[in-house]
Parts: C-alpha cells; sequence; structure tokens
C-alpha cells in the first residue's frame, strides 16, 4: 500500500513539474542567459548588471587576507587558536572539526591510567583576534559502571582552565614563531 502512494505521489509531483513548464511557455517567459563571448576561462567577471549580490563586484573571496593580517575574510576564527587547539589535541581522537565555524569535537578518549574513565572535549573558538576570551573549553567525563554502562561524572573546574592555558599558549608560541609580513 505504501508503495502505492509512493507512486501515485511521484507521478503527481512530475504532472505538476510538467504543468509549471507548460505555463512558462505559454506566457512567453523567457529566459537570458549571461552573455559567453569574450569570457575566459572563468577568471573575466560578469558584465556590472549581471555580477552576484553576495560578494559585490569581486563576489566572495574566503582566502584573501583582512586589513589586520589575522584571517581570511570570510573565515571568522583566529588561525593560531585553531591551529593550537588541534596541536594541544591531538593525543585525542577527532570526531569532528570546524575550521569556518571554528568548533572541534573529540572522540571519548579513555587515558591508559585511568582505564575505567573516558573524556570528550569541545573546543569553540570564537574570535578572530588572539585573547583568551576568544576560546571556550567544554570538558566531559564519564565513568564505567558495569561492562557496557557509562554514568557521567563532574569535571575538575581546573581540567578546563588547563586546558584553555594550554592551548592560548601554544598558539602564542605559534604567533611569535611566524615572520611578519
Amino acid at each position: 500500500m505504501a508503495r502505492v502512494r509512493a507512486v501515485v505521489a511521484a507521478l503527481g509531483l512530475s504532472l505538476g513539474l510538467a504543468a509549471c513548464y507548460g505555463a512558462t511557455e505559454q506566457a512567453g517567459a523567457e529566459y537570458e542567459y549571461p552573455p559567453t563571448e569574450g569570457r575566459g576561462k572563468g577568471n573575466t567577471p560578469f558584465p556590472k548588471d549581471r555580477q552576484s549580490v553576495l560578494g559585490g563586484e569581486g563576489g566572495v573571496q574566503l582566502g584573501k587576507k583582512s586589513d589586520d593580517g589575522v584571517g581570511g575574510a570570510g573565515i571568522g576564527i583566529n588561525g593560531f587558536l585553531w591551529r593550537a587547539s588541534l596541536d594541544t589535541l591531538a593525543f585525542m581522537p577527532l570526531a569532528s572539526a570546524d575550521p569556518f565555524g571554528g568548533v572541534i569535537i573529540t572522540d571519548w578518549y579513555s587515558p591508559p591510567e585511568a582505564a575505567g574513565e573516558r573524556y570528550k572535549m569541545t573546543v569553540y573558538i570564537l574570535d578572530r583576534r588572539l585573547r583568551a576570551d576568544g576560546l571556550k573549553v567544554a570538558v566531559f567525563r564519564q565513568k564505567q559502571a558495569g561492562a557496557q554502562n557509562w554514568v557521567e561524572s563532574p569535571v575538575n573546574p581546573g581540567t578546563v582552565t588547563d586546558l584553555e592555558n594550554a592551548i592560548l599558549m601554544r598558539a602564542r608560541q605559534l604567533r611569535m614563531s611566524t615572520p611578519v609580513k
């Protein structure tokens, strides 16, 4: 019965789309494509009346340096904090890393010296500047309760502060080792 409904829905959708196409053709609607003569291999911009509204004359440019030299114009995070976070959490398996949003999520990690515990961390990079308030770390801890059960356990608040300080120290080292251009 579900299969029959799916076929009827697909048929109705295709008939509806065909009817819309026919209506625009009958009304004399015509689409004018951008001119192609005189354009190179994608590096010649469209005429001014056909430019994108997203980025203005040059379009969206992700790799362009900003005036303060912090990073790309389309990336809203600090590159030194990003690299330092990855370096500091290199011992843990990564579950997700989003450089555009500035979020790093690790998978669960059990340290060898504490077999009945596991940790998971999330790092948020909140600013384009190298500042202490441009970074937030969340640490999750679980203890084993039985063979397959894990129970949430509180994390020492000093752990979060120590991790943030380690990331900031590494970011400062990276910044100082980068030649000024």
